[in-house]
């Protein structure tokens, strides 16, 4: 049986988005046949979603995670390593090294943790970008220390469809980047079907700072406020219900949007567990999103993981567009807009035929996302 260990950040920002995507890899290689544990040693301090700050003691962060992973049948498979009080939670440290060193296959997802030099290991070591851009950009700018630190890997992986092609704005920087999505399990996702008149929802983050990209002079933001600031007023041009749990939003923002018609929630009630996120996504009608500056004007090709939970749940989404219809179909399903009236427009089209375009959400989730479909990619890539 093969053997896998996925090193994430679930500990580190205990939040059920995260969870999900973690889940979403150690659970579909588990059903492909493997062994699967779950490894989190990023050296970074927990956060707490629920002070909105560095957290003094990480006991709620493991507690998270003991939670989740006994929740899903993976108790005695996994590690966090507590950088505040140098233990090792779950797994012992020596579990942990003899875990590395023996692993047939180690996905190093979003990029959570520094390859270690003196780690010895026989396994492949796979390096999944979740968020395309900025390490393309720092090696093809001559960023030393991340070409060392991407090339420390044997393999790479990017959610962004079009690194590298001439579509995209994103260089590929010399390496050789093979092309997949957020996988999800669509089975973990089943729901009677949405209520046409509920909410279309999303989760995120309203601004980020810190890691916006410079190409050519020109600055990319990695930031969704000004593509917020698009269709703040959509409230008014559809009869749809929008609603939005948005974090990092200041009060003056907050109210602006509420007089415009959104339904604003707290983000952390809705996502602080596997499951919250869960029946957040199941209580909408849809999901209506908007997607960071870098993505769309890069034209990156990205797809969300929070978006394939949706789908698997057979609720439509409207999406901002990526670049990623080079490889998904839309119109079905699955609806772009680059305008504020085009967003209302496919808000009203999926409205007049919701069934049929529920049908097709769960549909384009088994065809293009399912677990199943993209995860075997990976380890035929990573070889025997």
């Amino acid at each position: 049986m093969m053997r896998i260990v996925v090193l994430g950040l679930m500990g580190q920002y205990p939040l059920g988005g995260m969870a999900w995507q973690v889940l979403h890899h150690l659970l579909g290689f588990r059903r492909l046949g493997c062994d699967c544990f779950y490894v989190e040693n990023s050296g970074a301090p927990p956060y707490s979603p629920r002070r909105l700050s560095i957290a003094e003691s990480a006991n709620d962060n493991i507690r998270f995670l003991r939670d989740t992973f006994r929740q899903f049948g993976l108790s005695e498979s996994w590690a966090y390593y507590d950088c505040l009080t140098n233990r090792w939670f779950g797994m012992g440290k020596s579990a942990v090294r003899e875990l590395l060193e023996h692993a047939d296959l180690i996905v190093n997802l979003c990029g959570a943790t520094l390859p270690d030099p003196d780690q010895r290991r026989k396994g492949c070591l796979v390096y999944i970008d979740t968020d395309p851009g900025l390490e393309q950009v720092r090696i093809a700018q001559g960023d030393r220390a991340s070409r060392e630190y991407l090339e420390a890997h044997d393999l790479h992986f990017s959610y962004g469809w079009n690194v590298g092609e001439p579509s995209s704005r994103i260089p590929s920087g010399g390496i050789a980047w093979r092309k997949t999505h957020p996988p999800v399990l669509v089975d973990l996702w089943d729901a009677p079907a949405g209520r046409a008149n509920a909410s279309w929802r999303s989760i995120a983050t309203y601004r980020n700072k810190g890691k916006d990209l410079v190409i050519d002079g020109e600055i990319y933001l990695w930031s969704k406020h000004p593509n917020f600031e698009q269709v703040v007023a959509l409230p008014a041009r559809t009869s749809e219900r929008l609603e939005l749990a948005l974090a990092n939003i200041d009060e003056a923002d907050r109210a602006r949007f509420s007089s415009h018609g959104w339904g604003l929630r707290d983000p952390y009630t809705l996502t602080k567990s596997a499951g919250s996120y869960r029946r957040y996504v199941l209580g909408a009608k849809g999901e209506f999103s908007v997607e960071k500056d870098c993505y769309v004007r890069l034209n990156s090709g990205w797809f969300s993981d929070r978006t394939v939970c949706f789908l698997a749940a057979g609720r439509p989404c409207v999406v901002q567009d990526t670049g990623f219809t080079s490889r998904v179909p839309t119109g079905l399903g699955l609806l772009t807009w680059h305008t504020a009236e085009e967003a209302a427009d496919a808000l009203d089209r999926v409205a007049r035929d919701y069934e049929r375009h529920a049908r097709a959400a769960r549909a384009l989730a088994i065809e293009f996302f399912e677990a199943r479909v993209l995860l075997p990619q990976i380890l035929k890539s990573a070889g025997p």
